[in-house]
């Protein structure tokens, strides 16, 4: 490898010792980008700042490659110019420079990589190593007017408009502040550009070239440009540190900053309700990546260690298509609860050729392995108990990282990924969301959440099994071992590695059965009984539709078998994660890191088994950010835009709701809470706010359960319940389907319920309309 390359001639292996700036420029002048040529000194081209010998003639050739004139000499250490730090400004640059005079120049811009500046940066942002330090040597432009632009707002975050300013003259008087820029847009749909008519002739170019920018970079970026002679050049792009939604190497991440979205946690924070630990949140974002359908954005976002679904990207593609917001909103109620109407949608600028090229053409390739994998569903369906059993085993066996290594890349991680896609595409609820909305416009409310619930059908549903199960175990027809073998996998916690599994705990059986013994729970007559409530409800809707009864009987019967499909593949997926945490406890035996295996990401492992320690130092910050996510209170159903957990801790006006700086704060003055209608009956009782399933042991039969939310692994409570409250929810979430399954009222989606109601509460909870009325004890 030489120590020093042209732009255009850079390799790949080089680039790794070019810094940020000269990385970046090399990659644009490559790519076509208008960049001034010029070339990069390698950071190995230098030892204790200086310039190896070796080096001075390969400089000299690079030199000679350009014509005469002066030269720009600028750093690009190492660190400098990244999406941590940008150090702008902090290292030395020399302008003007003749070729008589690079090689001084050059030793200069190296030597301020121990300027005092620099160091008290570097400590700062808590790096304590010294700086590496590459050099760029560029055709000095002198410039007709200079700028910068940032292709996303910096400080809002939001993608409508990339926004800039100029000046006159060199860029250095614009960072000086020497003279007063003028300020410019240009919108990212259809490059409108706004602002100051000096620069619209160049307008249209600097979009493009932005636009290229991001496709090499993979990130939204700070840019610095000049124009000279009616052209427009590129000479330093970074990413905008501002923005930055992740440290990968210390897990801090809030991907709120990366943008102006509209944040929810029904849905997705109901099947992983808990902060996520690096190695879960690394294993679901690839799964999002290779699903993901718009380039640049993705569906679920980490803030925090929680997961959310980015509903702008939702709207903005059903706006494209001929949705206004209001109908959009409506469409995606079911499965993600009401949005207030105060509350803003932030509308990303899709156009609808973008949409049906990127989002259609690129999700091609996904929604075909689906298809394919779809078919393969019997299969693992029939295939997934034995393997699972197996594999379990197999896992018990290994003691050498061969063994382990083996078992991730051939078995236990292709597995999870074939599984994905069959759940992700094998049985959706569109036709059950659309079901309901119409019996509700036909028969209302409380009638079609009766007709909906009953989706066991013939058949058992399989989130119902668990429960019903350990009546099994009591009265002597099935084993505990056979038990937890078929239903040891289903937990609170199911959907994150980090916590143990009930069939890893020897006390869980017998916990569950003195808990039905003493609470005398009977959830096989729960359901019986509600299964003769949805005859009568079948009865009165054939009494006021006659001639709708087969038509709702064919509806019922495929919802009934999606609803047993989905959720057996799901049943499934779960059980690999049992396998997967299982192979991590190994290989942190085997290797002697124990639990910290669980802070590592999914990609590092089968380095990690191969003998790369590289991130092993980089764990214990992990866990600390991890632990101290843990710490924090769940945070709102909703979040508009970017969200500072701190500042909200802190705030007077906090709300579980929803948080939007920009919102009117709408104080909840009446003596009812307002949700959906989950499952219908309406019940009076004393409420119980249980804050995580931890606290299910304070739980006493026939009090009202409220909490943030539930899932599978929250069964068992639900026939002590008189009612069921939450915070997060929607008609065809968890809770309600379950509570309609038993005969349950419950009331989901509140938002508050756990802030505006308190233990000991008596309230009339109406499963029906859909409230929550506080009564004077």
């Amino acid at each position: 490898m030489n120590y020093a390359y042209g732009f255009n001639d850079i390799t790949p292996e080089a680039l790794n010792y070019t810094g940020g700036k000269g990385g970046s420029l090399c990659r644009m002048f490559k790519a076509g980008i208008n960049v001034p040529n010029g070339f990069v000194i390698l950071s190995t081209a230098f030892h204790n700042n200086k310039l190896r010998t070796a080096a001075f003639s390969e400089i000299s050739k690079c030199l000679d490659m350009l014509p005469d004139g002066t030269f720009a000499v600028r750093s690009s250490a190492l660190s400098e110019d990244s999406a941590k730090t940008s150090f702008a400004g902090e290292f030395e640059s020399v302008l003007d420079v003749g070729k008589a005079d690079i090689f001084k120049a050059i030793e200069t811009v190296a030597a301020s990589a121990k300027s005092e500046r620099v160091t008290e940066y570097s400590k700062v942002h808590g790096i304590k190593e010294g700086h590496k330090i590459a050099v760029v040597v560029q055709i000095m432009i002198r410039a007709k007017m200079a700028g910068v632009l940032f292709s996303a707002d910096p400080i809002t975050g939001s993608h409508v408009n990339m926004v800039g300013n100029f000046v006159f003259g060199a860029g250095e008087q614009l960072v000086s502040g020497e003279k007063n820029a003028s300020p410019f847009t240009i919108s990212r749909r259809g490059s409108k550009y706004q602002g100051d008519e000096a620069f619209a002739p160049y307008a249209k170019a600097m979009y493009k070239a932005t636009l290229r920018a991001e496709e090499i970079f993979g990130c939204k970026l700070d840019i610095e440009w000049v124009v000279k002679d009616k052209n427009l050049y590129i000479v330093q792009a970074r990413p905008i540190t501002t923005l930055k939604t992740i440290d990968e190497d210390t897990y801090e991440i809030n991907q709120s900053l990366d943008m102006d979205a509209l944040w929810s946690s029904n849905n997705v924070g109901e099947a992983v309700p808990d902060v996520m630990s690096p190695f879960t949140w690394s294993l679901l974002h690839e799964m999002d990546m290779e699903c993901q359908k718009v380039p640049g954005y993705f569906m679920f976002g980490n803030i925090c260690g929680r997961t959310y679904s980015n509903i702008s990207i939702m709207i903005s593609s059903l706006k494209v298509l001929g949705y206004d917001v209001k109908k959009a909103k409506e469409l995606i109620g079911d499965v993600f609860g009401h949005i207030p109407d105060h509350i803003e949608v932030p509308i990303y600028p899709f156009s609808t050729p973008y949409l049906i090229k990127e989002m259609f053409l690129r999700a091609k390739k996904s929604l075909k392995r689906m298809k394919e994998s779809k078919k393969q569903k019997d299969y693992y369906l029939e295939h997934t108990p034995v393997w699972y059993v197996k594999t379990l085993e197999s896992i018990e066996k290994a003691n050498t990282r061969q063994d382990l290594f083996r078992l991730w890349t051939s078995d236990v991680r292709p597995y999870l990924s074939a599984l994905w896609y069959i759940w992700f595409g094998g049985a959706g609820s569109a036709t059950l969301v659309t079901l309901r909305r119409k019996l509700s416009k036909m028969a209302g409310e409380e009638l079609a959440n009766l007709l909906c619930s009953n989706f066991s059908g013939e058949q058992t549903l399989v989130s119902m099994k668990p429960l019903l199960a350990i009546e099994q175990v009591i009265n002597g027809t099935l084993t505990p071992e056979k038990y937890l073998e078929l239903y040891g996998h289903r937990s609170p916690h199911e959907f994150e590695v980090y916590y143990e599994y009930p069939a890893d705990d020897p006390s869980f059986i017998d916990n569950q059965i003195k808990e039905f013994n003493n609470a005398n729970l009977r959830p096989a007559e729960l359901l019986k009984k509600q299964q003769s409530e949805f005859l009568k409800g079948k009865e009165l809707f054939a009494q006021r539709f006659p001639g709708k009864q087969k038509w709702l009987n064919n509806k019922l019967e495929r919802i009934s078998k999606d609803a047993n499909t989905r959720e057996s593949l799901r049943n499934e997926f779960v059980k690999v994660f049992r396998v997967m945490r299982h192979l991590l406890l190994k290989i942190g035996s085997v290797t002697g890191i124990g639990e910290d295996i669980f802070m590592m990401y999914c990609y590092e492992v089968p380095r990690f088994l191969q003998g790369d320690t590289e991130m092993l130092d980089k764990l214990i910050k992990r866990r600390e950010n991890f632990e101290e996510y843990q710490k924090q209170p769940v945070f709102p159903q909703l979040i508009r835009g970017r969200f500072n957990p701190k500042e909200w801790m802190n705030s007077e006006d906090k709300r579980q709701d929803y948080y939007d700086p920009n919102a009117e704060v709408i104080a909840n003055k009446e003596d009812s809470i307002k949700g959906f209608a989950g499952a219908p009956g309406t019940v009076e009782g004393v409420v119980r706010i249980l804050h995580s399933f931890d606290e299910a042991k304070d739980f006493k039969k026939g009090e009202i359960l409220v909490t943030t939310v539930t899932n599978i692994g929250w069964t068992p409570l639900f026939p002590k319940a008189a009612a069921i409250i939450t915070d997060l929810g929607a008609p065809l979430s968890h809770a309600a389907i379950v509570a309609r399954e038993l005969g349950i009222p419950a009331v989901v989606g509140c938002g508050i319920g756990t802030t505006e109601l308190k233990t000991g509460d008596l309230v009339i909870v109406n499963g029906s309309t859909g409230t929550v009325t506080k009564k004077l004890s």
